[in-house]
């Protein structure tokens, strides 16, 4: 994807939280959306670790504990999952250090770790400004500068070009240090230099690529080194090659190495016939390698000025970490103030979009009532919101009309128990969902190439967990015991902060948005069975029906819910009841589909959505090629329309960035619910008994009536899903008037593990009552990551 021709660079400038003071030769890494920094200098070397949710825009101070590294700066620093390496770095000045510290960061646990010396030559000799590159499970390290004098007040300099692997122990600890026998001619010794690890998707060898540096002079090389053969080259490149430079920083987003700051020769400096007498500068120049084709492109130059501060300003010694699509910048050494003022460090925090955010997973589906859906996508990374849009099988006439009446329905028969969606929610789940309705309007389509503003939330440590812990009261009392049980005596706000961010055993249910059922979802600790739940909408089983197959394939059967992806999946099933129109991607039915008029939801910050109602556009904006490029659509002066019973509605959705409004996510189709059907049952819980587990619901919330029975389906292996995985196999375990079962040791044995999301054994459980089956809850029993049959 090409760069923006504009950028739209933001200062953060409302945050919470102790905020770190400014400094030089630190480093930073990030874990989802946590930047986690460490180290550096100013008036000192720092020895704290300060994190930064770019989410809530909260720093926070983590109570670490262990083997707790002095501080340090220049040093190396990799992220391995949840896990950080830092390696060597000046201590205090004159002395370095060639010592390995690791941080596991959902623990806040330091520990020193010693890894074995090469089986020929020595270990690492103590440094600073060296490149510490991590790929798979092994780290890169390359050059730096050492200190020859033993006398730490007497700063011998020495730059060095050794090249060292170190392998990673998994999950914890290292094996040891290996020094690797390449080829070709290496690199010139430097420091203050980059390097970034880089492997062509679905192709190609990873490779190292390291930039400029200094020795004794800046560099403005690259070096490209093949890690399969471990064989160094000197890439021919196109386009305008960066100043010279050190104290940059170099982070790869997609098949671009984006390269900020640093510092450069002065303007008018003939660099090649004086390198070592000419005079050095801050820069805030900005340009990018694309890896692919070795071609460099400018996006802001040296000679650029920005009067208006609308970028981050000359530094170097800067941080630099890529959250998805996006590049922060923190802190660094501002030279051109350091004549003028003590304050040489630039404290500011600053974000960019490097492209437009690529598409959401398939709109999945939580819950259908008779006119509306509560729906949900997988979150996009540092996206700014999300644009819905949908269509429908009705006519225009009929969506525009203001007459009340519904369409003829008779006849139409939804399918209670098809699978919309697997419905993981995220542990970010904000407690209000923004709708579609009056009271909670979505955000206005104002220029949305750049001028949409969404706040994002600064709540601190304690309100934050406080509010997560009243979103779970609303729920039943499962979900309160659960929460109970995550919370553990945490005693800093902070630590529970970094439970809830860190610790993938853990997520929050969200949060009910009407009278029907709440389709919480659980994923608790090791103490207690893991589960997830979902509501669906689908086919009607029959009731002497023992084995059922759900399937992805095509839109084939009775279906209310229509997604076919790996994330959120239409699982149908077969029934007696009548037909949706059976199309395929080529037929006449549709391509009419295809050509629909689009209608807007709305825009939304978080990615879940109740939706009743859809804007009628004027005709100006009728076009989506249009998108983007009006100054303003104000939703609050348009037509809306309801959602009506028995009705198929496709979705799409798409995410917003500084960059624009990127890509829609593939189709999903829900139908909305018959009125006189049950709805799902609620607050499943699995617990293990002697026999096998026990498997319990609450009652629908709105039952429509007298609940008849009860059923309860287990996805088992079969070889048809061994052929096509896509395709499940459902068998009735339960049927009564109960809310409880016994699922066997025998019955578990035979269970299918799906592995579209996280490893799951899949059950759903449906109410019926005199019109018929209703939506079914899909429950997914999560397994760890082995592929045996689930141990109960």
């Amino acid at each position: 994807m090409a760069a923006p021709s504009h950028l739209n660079w933001k200062r953060v400038s409302s945050f919470t939280g102790p905020v770190p003071r400014a400094r030089h030769g630190h480093r930073a890494v990030a874990i989802r959306e946590l930047m986690i920094i460490f180290g550096g200098g100013n008036e000192g070397i720092a020895d704290e670790l300060h994190v930064y949710n770019t989410v809530t825009n909260q720093w926070f101070l983590p109570a670490v504990r262990g083997d707790i590294p002095p501080g340090c700066a220049a040093h190396g620093f990799v992220c391995d999952g949840t896990r950080i390496l830092v390696f060597g770095g000046m201590v205090e000045y004159g002395r370095y250090s060639n010592e390995l510290y690791e941080l596991q960061a959902s623990r806040w646990l330091w520990k020193k770790v010693r890894p074995q010396p090469p089986s020929s030559g020595l270990p690492p000799c103590p440094r600073l400004g060296h490149s510490f590159s991590l790929y798979g499970n092994k780290c890169y390290l390359f050059g730096g500068l050492a200190n020859e004098s033993e006398d730490s007040n007497n700063n011998v300099p020495r730059y060095l070009n050794d090249f060292y692997e170190l392998e990673l122990q998994h999950g914890s600890g290292a094996v040891g240090w290996s020094i690797p026998v390449t080829k070709g001619i290496v690199p010139s010794p430097r420091e203050s230099h980059t390097a970034v690890i880089y492997c062509k998707k679905d192709s190609g060898s990873p490779k190292m690529f390291v930039f400029g540096g200094m020795c004794g002079a800046r560099l403005d090389d690259l070096w490209q080194l093949e890690l399969e053969t471990m064989s160094w080259s000197k890439p021919e490149t196109k386009g305008a090659v960066p100043l010279p430079r050190s104290l940059h920083t170099a982070n790869v987003i997609g098949n671009k190495m984006y390269i900020f700051g640093g510092w450069v020769p002065h303007k008018g400096e003939n660099i090649e016939t004086s390198p070592h007498d000419c005079e050095w500068r801050c820069t805030s120049s900005f340009s990018y390698l694309n890896l692919d084709t070795a071609e460099w492109t400018t996006i802001i130059s040296d000679s650029q000025e920005d009067k208006k501060n609308s970028r981050p300003r000359p530094r170097a010694g800067h941080c630099a970490v890529a959250i998805g699509t996006r590049l922060y910048f923190w802190s660094g050494r501002d030279g051109y103030k350091k004549a003028l003022n003590s304050q040489v460090c630039c404290k500011d925090l600053w974000y960019l979009d490097t492209e437009k955010p690529p598409a959401p997973s398939q709109v999945q589906l939580i819950k259908a009532t008779t006119n509306s859906f509560h729906v949900k996508w997988d979150e996009v990374p540092t996206v700014e919101g999300y644009f819905l849009q949908l269509n429908t099988d009705l006519p225009y006439e009929a969506a525009a009309s203001d007459s009340p009446e519904t369409p003829n329905i008779q006849g139409v028969r939804m399918d209670p128990h098809s699978q919309g969606s697997n419905s993981i929610v995220p542990n970010s789940m904000q407690n209000t969902v923004s709708t579609a309705k009056t009271e909670h309007p979505p955000l206005k389509r104002t220029s949305m190439k750049n001028n949409l503003e969404l706040k994002a939330s600064t709540d601190s440590n304690a309100s934050f967990l406080s509010s997560l812990a009243t979103n779970a009261s609303n729920h039943n009392s499962c979900v309160v015991d659960i929460l109970k049980k995550n919370e553990g005596p945490h005693t800093s706000a902070s630590v529970g902060v970094l439970s809830s961010c860190l610790d993938l055993r853990t997520v929050i249910p969200e949060t009910s948005v009407s009278s029907t059922v709440s389709c919480a979802q659980t994923m608790v600790t090791q103490q207690t069975i893991k589960t997830e739940s979902s509501s669906t909408n689908g086919a009607v089983v029959k009731d002497e029906t023992s084995l059922t197959t759900f399937s992805t394939k095509s839109e084939v059967d009775d279906t209310c819910a229509l997604p076919a992806s790996k994330i959120s999946r239409v699982e149908t099933q077969p029934t007696a009841s009548l037909p949706c129109s059976k199309e395929t991607p080529n037929s006449p039915a549709a391509s009419t589909k295809a050509e629909r008029q689009w209608y807007d939801v709305g825009i939304f910050k978080n990615n879940t959505a109740l939706v009743s109602q859809f804007y009628l556009l004027p005709k100006e904006y009728q076009s989506i090629s249009k998108l983007g490029n009006a100054d303003v659509t104000d939703y609050s002066l348009l037509k809306k329309h309801d959602l009506v019973p028995g009705t198929g509605y496709r979705f799409r959705v798409a995410a917003i960035n500084g960059c624009g409004i990127g890509p829609f996510s593939r189709i999903s189709e829900f139908k909305t619910c018959i009125p006189g059907f049950p709805g799902a049952p609620s607050a499943v819980r699995i617990s293990k008994n002697v026999e096998g587990i026990h498997l319990s619901w609450e009652p629908p919330t709105s039952p429509s009536g007298n609940i008849l029975e009860y059923s309860a389906y287990l996805a088992i292996r079969t070889a048809q899903i061994q052929d096509n995985p896509s395709q499940l196999v459902f068998m009735r375990i339960y049927c009564g008037l109960k809310t409880s079962c016994v699922v066997t040791s025998g019955q578990l044995a035979n269970a299918h593990i799906d592995y579209t999301s996280r490893p799951a054994v899949v059950f759903r459980i449906s109410a019926k009552n005199e019109k018929g089956y209703g939506p079914a809850t899909q429950v997914r029993w999560l397994q760890g990551n082995n592929k045996k049959a689930p141990v109960s």
